[in-house]
């Protein structure tokens, strides 16, 4: 049984907690939180703390934080042993302190409140400095995940940036489009197939393969009316920028 304590109460704390508290092959000792009134919602049966120098013995040490609050918590873990991993996608391996065994336990997800999410399809990206280390991570990775692949640091760094056009900035696209609707009384939920269909092309197409409309077309035509009918000029910023990109990626001119 690996034994791990779980440092954070955010998005990713509570779900990497969710998933690793009905499996048999792990035991959560404890869950500490900067903020005691954070550690209402992991109570149960489970050892919580604010005080980080009582935290307890455990094989591996999950710190589930801000990116900016990693290395400043790590250097207060007083650790005889016990391996420490950090689960941000932009932050190095080395950001953690040096007097710990150091490792990554990136899980590649968006994670919202009250937003369940199965471990089973996520990848979880590991890094470790010794063969035992990445061994350990990996065995406990294997427990929640299907996915466990093997990820340096300065990979990491550029698949979180894929991960922010991929997600974040997609999402941004998604609340720009609602905008749209909302401003010409239409439902946003119309626009749901469209999204599905769009998300699920690309698991049998390359992205590039994929793309459609009429930026893709060079159809100038749509393009001209569709500006008009854009009310605020950081809308008309945007569709212009991506269709100029569009436009570039296809060798065509606008």
């Amino acid at each position: 049984m690996i034994r791990i304590v779980i440092l954070g109460t955010g998005n990713v704390a509570k779900q990497l907690f969710d998933a690793f508290k009905v499996k048999n092959a792990i035991e959560i000792v404890q869950v500490y939180g900067r903020n005691p009134r954070t550690l209402d919602k992991f109570k149960a049966g489970i050892d919580v703390t604010s005080d980080i120098s009582k935290i307890k013995k455990a094989d591996i040490y999950i710190i589930a934080i801000s990116d900016d609050a990693i290395c400043d918590v790590s250097k207060k873990l007083n650790l005889q042993k016990g391996l420490v991993a950090h689960t941000s996608g932009s932050i190095p391996m080395t950001s953690l302190s040096k007097k710990i065994r150091r490792g990554v336990f990136y899980p590649l997800q968006t994670f919202s409140t009250n937003r369940k999410v199965y471990f089973k399809e996520i990848p979880i990206c590991i890094e470790a400095e010794s063969k035992e280390d990445y061994d350990l991570l990996h065995e406990l990775a294997s427990t929640i995940s299907a996915q466990v692949i093997q990820i340096d640091s300065d990979q990491r760094k550029s698949l979180h940036l894929a991960a922010v056009f991929a997600n974040n900035f997609t999402n941004h696209m998604y609340q720009q489009a609602q905008e749209i609707c909302e401003q010409n009384r239409i439902n946003f939920d119309i626009l749901l197939p469209l999204i599905k269909e769009t998300a699920a092309k690309v698991q049998d197409l390359s992205p590039l393969f994929a793309q459609t409309g009429p930026a893709k077309r060079n159809d100038l035509g749509t393009i001209q009316k569709h500006k008009a009918l854009l009310e605020h000029e950081n809308h008309k910023k945007i569709y212009s920028l991506l269709s100029k990109s569009i436009q570039n990626t296809y060798g065509k001119k606008l």
